[in-house]
């Protein structure tokens, strides 16, 4: 903001005054207390870095916590800058500088000037649980997503060598912070061939997307130890089969580069939404 003479006015932001830091510093102690008695068994094992990360939040902004002296060398006008948590995927102040820095490093650096689509990839309620209590999961799943796709693109565009180009966020929440592990992909829309050219993929059915999804997903969870051939057998009887649900509507025109940038910045977006929370 500009002062009457020009100068730029420094604002600092009031973190206290936000509803998240409210709920946080009056109830988190009586959460992080009773947790175990009350909640790991619906929302699993509560992992040592959420303590680190929710008290570095409440600290976040505070002058009282540190802060750097800004001096301008001109005009010897000067101001504190509070120190803050880099709380990334949570401090909605620091995330939200995450989220602008890394739409700026894909649609600068990263994504080729060709079109996009976003895919998302969702799972099954009854198979959801399994990776709250085994977050490694998540990273094979990941591994499921990308293969199943890569034999999606290369089988519809009928060629043998062409390289998948995307980039994947994992999302474990749904509204409300409700668990709902599923993923975002922000995905070339087409393979890259050896030769240096790029082939555009047309639409085409989803289904076997979702039919080789599914078989991948079943596959790493049976060879993991969590699920059996009956539980399988089972799955399959489902009229609907499963819940294993593939959309990918969003396309992003080639020559869009506030597009790309757009949908960078949303594949990972703060799971904690402050207008809802009030």
């Amino acid at each position: 903001m500009l002062s009457g003479n020009g100068a730029s006015v420094y604002h600092p932001r009031q973190p206290q005054q936000s509803p998240l830091w409210k709920l946080l510093d009056s109830h988190y102690e009586t959460f992080e207390r009773d947790y175990e008695q009350k909640f790991v068994k619906t929302y699993g094992y509560r992992r040592a870095v959420v303590d680190d990360v929710v008290r570095d939040y409440l600290k976040c902004g505070d002058l009282r916590e540190g802060f750097a002296r800004v001096r301008c060398p001109d005009c010897c006008h000067e101001y504190l800058l509070s120190f803050s948590c880099k709380g990334r995927w949570f401090c909605p102040s620091c995330h939200a500088k995450k989220v602008v820095q890394f739409g700026e490093l894909l649609s600068s650096n990263i994504l080729y000037s060709v079109p996009h689509r976003q895919y998302v990839f969702t799972l099954p309620k009854i198979l959801r649980v399994y990776f709250k209590h085994d977050r490694k999961l998540l990273s094979k799943l990941c591994h499921c997503a990308n293969r199943s796709l890569s034999t999606f693109l290369n089988t519809g565009l009928n060629v043998k060598v062409g390289k998948l180009g995307t980039v994947t966020a994992i999302q474990t929440f749904g509204d409300y912070g409700r668990w709902h592990p599923h993923l975002h992909l922000l995905v070339a829309d087409g393979l890259f061939l050896p030769n240096g050219s790029f082939c555009v993929m047309p639409d085409i059915n989803l289904k076997p997307l979702q039919k080789l999804f599914r078989a991948s997903v079943l596959k790493m969870l049976k060879k993991e130890g969590k699920i059996d051939d009956d539980f399988i057998r089972m799955l399959m009887k489902w009229r609907h089969v499963s819940g294993f649900n593939i959309h990918n509507g969003v396309k992003i025109d080639r020559k869009d580069v506030k597009g790309r940038e757009a949908l960078a910045q949303y594949i990972i977006r703060n799971p904690f939404s402050l207008e809802k929370i009030r």
